[in-house]
């Protein structure tokens, strides 16, 4: 990133050496995310984050489909989604949210009605939740919504980098990504748009990325979002590296499930992604565990990042029907492969002080 912030400064729109330099950082990355996508480069447009994908993919199709007003979409998703479409709401869209059951999983049967509606503009289903790991079957998900004719959105943001990914193969419309999900910087992100996708342009005011987001671009977020692409594709082809992580995790969650009382794992154990181990802690609160976490230098998460200071259990686990003395002392813990086995059993160490710490001293009931 450093060169495009000191020499190669240029505006990547403009003709002169110094932008074409910063042109060609960003075609570059651009190629980089396409192999990690599996897409078409000419499908990948860079926006500010997963944020502003989400909304450039629900608010593009809603404009452009103005006779359709009602978006299909599930209990569980990201306040990206969520939020977005409770303001669709207040417009006049009719916002079906398809049930998840208490491991985390939709409903196939209830999510296949709701999209068989003729008035369905847009789905918007998340690959992978946020909080919990739990992975939907984008496939089959993907598959009905093109049996009834309906464009689908994918908020992709926890897969990019965890699992391989081949959008080019999938029926879906559009998908989301953000690069600090996997190792790039903050402030940078991708919407995958298919070709002959029926879609407006969210931002507007210039010609950038072929017309489909104007501003201009952020050369130093781009280049290093594109490098984090490569190297995730190449640690994706490592034998073995996904594995390594898992065992990391499954070592983190038996040891806590051993020495800490009253202590549960929330999603399925099983069908979720590698990095990700959501506890709950019962009769706690979770922002307590994580202040003394803290101070340990052990920084974790209570449910959603974007949604640290509420005191609210997390809508995730409450869709899950996970009970509020547990989902108050839930905390997810995010593990890559720069973590190591000493590091898990530091943090389990860490939680049976912590944890006897304030069932003593500020116990919720």
């Amino acid at each position: 990133m450093e060169p495009y912030l000191r020499e190669n400064y240029g505006n990547p729109s403009s003709l002169y050496p110094l932008g074409q330099q910063a042109r060609h950082a960003i075609e570059e990355a651009r190629y980089s995310v396409a192999e990690l996508l599996g897409c078409a480069i000419s499908e990948v447009v860079f926006t500010s984050g997963g944020t502003e994908a989400d909304n450039a993919a629900i608010c593009g199709t809603l404009f452009a489909r103005p006779d359709k007003r009602t978006v299909v979409t599930t209990a569980v998703e990201h306040s990206a989604v969520r939020e977005t479409l409770h303001a669709w709401a207040k417009r006049g869209i009719t916002v079906m949210e398809v049930p998840v059951n208490h491991l985390g999983h939709l409903d196939m049967g209830r999510f296949e009605d709701a999209v068989r509606e003729p008035d369905v503009a847009l789905a918007t289903v998340m690959w992978a939740n946020n909080e919990t790991g739990v992975i939907f079957d984008i496939a089959a998900i993907a598959l009905i919504c093109q049996k009834y004719g309906v464009p689908l959105h994918v908020d992709a943001v926890q897969v990019a980098g965890k699992l391989p990914m081949a959008l080019r193969d999938l029926p879906l419309s559009m998908a989301s990504i953000s690069g600090h999900k996997f190792h790039g910087p903050k402030g940078v992100g991708v919407l995958y748009v298919r070709r002959k996708t029926l879609w407006t342009p969210y931002l507007t005011g210039g010609p950038q990325e072929r017309d489909r987001r104007g501003g201009t671009e952020n050369v130093a977020g781009i280049g290093g979002v594109g490098c984090a692409a490569r190297i995730a594709q190449e640690r994706l082809k490592l034998p073995g590296s996904q594995a390594q992580i898992r065992t990391l995790r499954d070592l983190l969650e038996k040891t806590i499930i051993r020495t800490v009382t009253d202590a549960h794992v929330n999603g399925d154990p099983q069908n979720r992604l590698n990095n990700t181990s959501n506890i709950g802690f019962a009769s706690l609160e979770a922002e307590a565990i994580l202040l003394l976490l803290a101070q340990r230098d052990i920084f974790a998460s209570a449910g959603a990042a974007c949604s640290s200071g509420s005191l609210e259990p997390s809508p995730v686990l409450r869709s899950m029907g996970i009970p509020e003395r547990i989902a108050h002392g839930s905390v997810r813990f995010s593990l890559s492969a720069d973590n190591t086995a000493d590091e898990m059993t530091a943090v389990a160490d860490a939680l049976v002080s912590v944890i006897g710490r304030l069932r003593e001293t500020l116990p919720v009931r």
